[in-house]
């Protein structure tokens, strides 16, 4: 019998390297106060950047648990989370082209890294009863550099103002990474060998996901 995955994020990028890899997940966005979560973190003294994606998936999944238990009994609810690590700073979605463009100039001819939080819920009856698994996927990044005029040229395309780290290695960005150390499908926002080996720690075969297509 195949296991329902509830996927808890609105990222094309993600549901497109589960459904490559066989499964069909259902969407539900968490709709989390990620801002305030950050915040509470930072007063914590937990703003380091594995800290930053842990807790947010954790919030994520936790909440959809929660909103889908009842229609989809036994399912697994995956979240994930990415920033990008650039000097031990914690860089989500640039909040503007401005900010996009001076990320770039930060990050041409340099490594970062991206940490991506995955939380996986495997649902009871009650909250209770849920069994949930974390762990942080994390890949070396290294940057073309790039002249002033491609920077400005890509970010008005718009697509760095939608992703984590103003970049993707799956889009118009994929020509300025000069290559990863780690996972790749991890940078593309969801590490599948991880996710692969944190259903087993929860007594879920990969292979119970694979739809009827797959």
């Amino acid at each position: 019998m195949t296991v329902t995955v509830v996927l808890a994020s609105a990222s094309p990028a993600r549901r497109a390297l589960l459904r490559a890899a066989g499964v069909e997940p259902v969407i539900r966005v968490s709709g989390v106060d990620e801002p305030a979560i950050e915040a509470a973190l930072a007063a914590q003294g937990r703003s380091a950047p594995a800290d930053v994606c842990a807790a947010l998936a954790v919030a994520k999944a936790e909440a959809v648990a929660d909103d889908v238990r009842h229609e989809l009994p036994g399912a697994v609810v995956v979240a994930c989370d990415s920033v990008l690590d650039l000097d031990g700073v914690a860089l989500g979605k640039p909040s503007d082209a401005a900010d996009a463009i001076a990320r770039w100039r930060a990050m041409r001819g340099r490594e970062g890294v991206l940490r991506t939080g995955h939380t996986v819920v495997r649902l009871g009856a009650t909250a209770a009863e849920d069994a949930e698994v974390s762990a942080v996927a994390s890949t070396v990044v290294r940057f073309a550099d790039l002249d002033d005029a491609t920077i400005e040229a890509y970010v008005a395309t718009g697509e760095p103002l939608q992703v984590a780290g103003a970049f993707t290695l799956d889009g118009l960005g994929a020509p300025f990474v000069e290559g990863v150390d780690g996972d790749p499908a991890n940078v593309v926002g969801l590490s599948l060998p991880l996710l692969r080996r944190l259903l087993a720690d929860l007594g879920v075969p990969w292979t119970s996901l694979w739809s009827e297509r797959g």
